[in-house]
Parts: structure tokens; sequence; C-alpha cells
């Protein structure tokens, strides 16, 4: 697949070179460590020693997609653009998650949404109905 060769050159969008997760993984320590964020693969093996929180945190998120833990943390402008420095390649188009905002809402989620919306409260209501109608009819009884 990929190899590191690009280093230090900022790849085209879409243009690779491209690693796989595989690939990424396997750069998991302190001499070499690499991290997926939104898609693309860097090499911040060199920033270990100056990241601000320590190179322990990096070295936590090391050979795996960090965007969530990336964004979660809420890093300023400089240290999004810093990022393009340590940038080598895009992670391999088969091993990426699809955007949730461009695939159509398949969920199981939209047919259970038909039982919680109407047929549970219907049945709710029919239920609640028939008891005040036999309390009713046993209050006749009496």
């Amino acid at each position: 697949m990929g190899t590191p060769e690009g280093r230090g050159s900022e790849p085209q969008a879409q243009g690779g070179p491209f690693f796989t997760l595989a690939e990424v993984a396997k750069r998991n320590t302190s001499k070499e460590t690499w991290l997926v964020i939104h898609g693309r693969v860097y090499d911040v093996t060199r920033f270990l020693d100056e990241h601000p929180g320590g190179e322990e945190v990096l070295l936590e998120q090391a050979g795996r997609d960090a965007t969530e833990s990336f964004d979660d943390v809420g890093h300023s402008m400089d240290a999004k653009e810093m990022l393009k420095q340590y940038l080598i390649g895009e992670v391999h188009p088969s091993d990426q998650k699809p955007d949730p905002s461009k695939v159509p809402n398949q969920s199981p989620s939209n047919e259970s949404s038909f039982w919680t919306v109407w047929l549970i409260p219907v049945v709710g209501a029919l239920v609640l109905g028939l008891m005040y109608r036999f309390y009713m009819m046993d209050g006749k009884s009496s």
C-alpha cells in the first residue's frame, strides 16, 4: 500500500499516499507514532517531546483513529494548522468509515420509530380505555 516516502510533503486530497488502518496500527511506539485524524494519517513521532499534554497522550492514541479524542479536547486553530507538517497520507478508502451525514439513514431506528411514535401510544390509549370502561361497569353493578 502506502510508503512513508511522501513525508514532509502534503498529499493532494484523495491523492494519497494511502495507508491501511493495519499499517497505521503497527506504528504505535515512541520510535514511530502515527495517528489518524479525520481520515488523514499523521506521523507525530518528532512531536512527542513538544506536545503540551505530554507524550503519553499521543502514545495512548498511537496507531489508531484519534479523531474523536482530538476533537473532544478542543484544539486551537494553531494546533490544527500545525497538523499539516506531520501529514504523511490518507487512510485507504476501503478502510474509511462512511460519513453519516452523506449516507441515507437506513438504521433500524427508523423502523422502530413507528412503534414508539404511533403503535405504543395507541395501544396504551386502548388499554386505558378498556380499564376505564371495566371500572365504570364495575361501579354500576354495585
